[in-house]
């Protein structure tokens, strides 16, 4: 018997370090070639690692959370024969971005599993972090869950189809509960935590709160779909929002720009990419819409479905999750009245998006029932003035209101 060190994979592009986000095996486990070890992180990607060898896990380099050194131990693995203690190196990593892959077999995945015999068994169900997640979201017990992917991997699917043919965690609405759980925060969460604290830390946050009457919006929308919806597509409110936004930003550019703090330039953009919060399974992703000065409603419409179920499904493309220039952010239906949104760095402006109601409004004498929405905006201080932050939201709230003005040349 030979033991067989592999290492923490070179992923490539200039990046020394990656944080194992989730382990596959433990020690004692016997294994396969090309089964799933370790799903590790960089900034730029989430890749998952398989085995070059079969064997035994002898020991494992680090806990999930860790973060290490390219070429250090990953797992250590007591394999049949003779030889050097050095594995063969895994194959070249293929970057994705930094949200779980939706498991999606191609003919010959890089870091894919292959069925293991049957001798092989898992004490942990094989998921990615984005079923795992929504696993507990959804309160299902994955050792519940038949999965129907290389070696017994549970998908996205498998998961829906267990729901829906009623399988759940049972619990009783009054039974007493007791205990702690402890969560390690890992991977993506990570990032996030760690990009919003930097955000709320270095920035000079002011929000500023409009409430805009999108009555007469909401029935040219209503027009547009009756007469356009089954042959271009249905229309929501957030693509005549970003198109006052394209509009509004034409007369207040220094919204549409980035600030690099070290070297102490804005440079601000003519082109509108804007960021668009989008809530995954695995957390906060900000896939954007490039050029979005340059569509038309129903193309808005089609990119920003495309985009936000990509995100949601985690085959986002890197040059689709960056390159922002401005964000926009909604909670939808759940927007409450006021949000106070952190500006996604280096941007200095962030429009949150509340939902819409139904209020009384004083209008001839009377009060008339008229749909009503808040724009919750946040802007950087040291950039941005209140004064100009006012007069950017009260434009774009005047163009909401008068939507026909969102689409005339000046």
């Amino acid at each position: 018997m030979v033991k067989k060190i592999i290492k923490m994979p070179d992923i490539g592009e200039g990046v020394a370090e990656a944080e194992i986000v989730e382990w596959h095996v433990k020690a004692g486990d016997v294994i396969a070639e090309d089964q799933l070890l370790a799903a590790v992180m960089t900034d730029k990607a989430t890749v998952e690692v398989p085995s070059p060898v079969a064997g035994t896990v002898l020991q494992i380099g680090a806990e999930a959370g860790t973060v290490m050194a390219v070429g250090a131990m990953l797992v250590e693995i007591e394999v049949e024969g003779t030889g050097t203690d050095d594995a063969p190196p895994p194959p070249p990593v293929q970057a994705v971005p930094p949200v779980p892959v939706k498991p999606a077999m191609p003919e010959k995945p890089v870091f894919s599993a292959v069925q293991p015999s049957s001798t092989i068994a898992h004490d942990k169900p094989l998921a990615s972090p984005a079923v795992r997640a929504l696993a507990r979201e959804l309160g299902v017990d994955l050792t519940q869950v038949q999965g129907s992917g290389p070696a017994g991997r549970i998908t996205r699917d498998d998961l829906d189809h267990f729901t829906a043919s009623g399988g759940s965690a049972q619990s009783s609405a009054y039974q007493r509960r007791d205990g702690t759980e402890q969560i390690k925060i890992t991977g993506l969460r990570r990032k996030i935590a760690e990009r919003m604290a930097k955000s709320s830390r270095e920035v000079a946050h002011f929000s500023y709160v409009e409430e805009v009457d999108v009555t007469d919006l909401e029935i040219l929308r209503s027009t547009l779909n009756a007469s356009h919806a089954e042959r271009r597509g249905k229309l929501t409110v957030l693509p005549f929002i970003l198109r006052a936004l394209v509009v509004a930003l034409q007369d207040f550019p220094q919204m549409n720009a980035l600030y690099d703090e070290e070297a102490q330039v804005l440079t601000r953009h003519q082109a509108a990419h804007i960021g668009m919060a989008t809530q995954t399974p695995s957390g906060l992703m900000v896939p954007v819409l490039h050029h979005a000065e340059a569509m038309d409603l129903w193309a808005m419409a089609a990119e920003i479905t495309r985009l936000a179920a990509a995100a949601r499904e985690g085959v986002a493309k890197r040059e689709e999750l960056s390159g922002s220039t401005i964000t926009v952010t909604s909670l939808g239906d759940l927007g409450g009245l006021v949000t106070t949104p952190v500006i996604n760095q280096p941007e200095v402006a962030i429009i949150g998006v509340n939902r819409i109601a139904i209020r009384p409004q004083w209008q001839d004498n009377q009060f008339v029932p008229r749909k009503m929405m808040n724009l919750s905006s946040s802007f950087d201080h040291r950039m941005v003035d209140g004064y100009e932050a006012a007069a950017f939201i009260r434009r774009i709230r005047q163009l909401l209101e008068v939507p026909a003005t969102l689409f005339i040349e000046v």
